[in-house]
């Protein structure tokens, strides 16, 4: 009878292990976004400090890819698209807040929508 008492013990060890091993603390994501420049990034980053659930992000401006690494438990990744969009940038397939993104400095603006290539920042 001890030895059942055992291995039932190690059974439901394992079981519990394999069911917090599903549910991770922390996700990666990656969001193509619509960023120009290095003011994109601090923009971009900026809003992401402020998003509940996100632990940290950094933009690649090369790449115009944003890396997130988020808590599952606080958010979701529609929740961080939104706040990229709201910031005035795409994300992926949601599309910059028509607002937000009129308000951006001109080199954070997509290349056809720019008044002009000499807004004295730095690209």
């Amino acid at each position: 009878m001890k030895k059942y008492k055992i291995i039932l013990t190690a059974f439901f060890a394992l079981v519990i292990c394999s069911l917090n091993a599903q549910t991770p603390k922390t996700v990666d994501l990656e969001i193509k976004t619509s960023a120009q420049c290095g003011m994109c990034k601090e923009t971009i980053e900026k809003a992401m400090a402020f998003e509940k659930g996100v632990v940290k992000s950094e933009l690649v401006v090369e790449t115009k890819i944003l890396k997130v690494t988020y808590r599952p438990a606080k958010t979701t990744p529609e929740a961080i698209r939104r706040a990229v969009s709201e910031a005035g940038y795409d994300a992926d397939e949601v599309k910059a807040d028509p607002t937000a993104y009129k308000n951006l400095s001109d080199c954070c603006k997509k290349p056809e929508d720019r008044q002009s290539d000499h807004s004295g920042h730095n690209h």
